[in-house]
């Protein structure tokens, strides 16, 4: 079938978690047969419907740690070594992607 924008492409079809996906290489344009948005919107619904798993629990206090006498003798250096902490708080952990984004990932 021709993609229904471009009209030159032909749709590429993909099975992606038992939903069959219509797309076009050219556009990047999504089309769906019938029945298959339902079973999108019924199995987004459902993972959003798991409840938030239970609080931690606060851990008691751990002992503070022995009094340590500071060495101070290169408390004169000029430059101190603060490389790793240029640019803030390093990396972000990777988010885990959505059922939806993992469905549209072509």
């Amino acid at each position: 079938m021709l993609c229904p924008v471009c009209k030159t492409q032909t749709l590429q079809m993909a099975e992606r978690h038992g939903i069959e996906i219509d797309y076009c290489p050219g556009c990047r344009g999504v089309w769906l047969d019938r029945g298959e948005l339902d079973k999108i919107i019924e199995r987004a619904g459902a993972g959003a419907a798991v409840p938030p798993p239970a609080p931690v629990q606060a851990q008691p206090a751990a002992a503070p740690p022995p009094v340590m006498h500071r060495d101070t003798r290169h408390l004169g250096q000029r430059y101190e070594d603060n490389r790793g902490q240029q640019y803030g708080h390093g990396y972000k952990k990777k988010k885990k992607d959505s059922f939806l984004s993992e469905l549209f990932d072509f």
